[in-house]
């Protein structure tokens, strides 16, 4: 039985880029960190990811430090690895190698008792298509407005 407890998510992720594809990896994290992250104490928000001799590396992903910890706590910005297999870092910096892709951390999860990451490939969006998106979200909002509206006065 999978238990997945949403630890953070990166909300601007999905509004700046195009989610082209997801991958699961693990962080490697120093023991104050994940007691951390298990109170929910991890911010996402300019955090993303880059391979460098054939590891893939976590930055600026933000855990506060643990309030109970030693004065030995770790630097909240570190970087840190994430842990994946070499052949699955390989097909993805193939397709990071591409002009205006980018490897941007979605979510940080619990996986049973291991503290995961949600990686995703990921494209730019331009302004125009910011736009757009934020158009089409209203337009649904209202026609689902609309329905509700309809649906509740027949009922009566």
């Amino acid at each position: 039985m999978n238990k997945n407890k949403i630890i953070a998510t990166n909300k601007k992720a999905y509004h700046e880029y195009f989610i082209i594809d997801t991958y699961e990896a693990g962080i490697e994290l120093v023991g104050s960190e994940v007691k951390s992250a298990r109170l929910g104490n991890v911010n996402l928000r300019d955090c993303y990811a880059i391979i460098k001799n054939h590891e893939m590396l976590l930055l600026n992903a933000h855990f506060s430090p643990y309030k109970m910890g030693s004065s030995f706590n770790p630097e909240p910005t570190r970087t840190r690895r994430l842990l994946m297999h070499s052949s699955e870092i390989l097909k993805i910096h193939s397709k990071v190698s591409q002009k205006g892709f980018t490897l941007v951390v979605t979510k940080l999860y619990f996986k049973d008792s291991l503290l995961k990451a949600e990686v995703a490939l990921a494209k730019g969006k331009d302004t125009v298509d910011k736009r757009r998106v934020i158009h089409e979200r209203d337009v649904k909002r209202e026609a689902d407005r609309t329905i509700k509206e309809a649906y509740s006065k027949n009922t009566r």
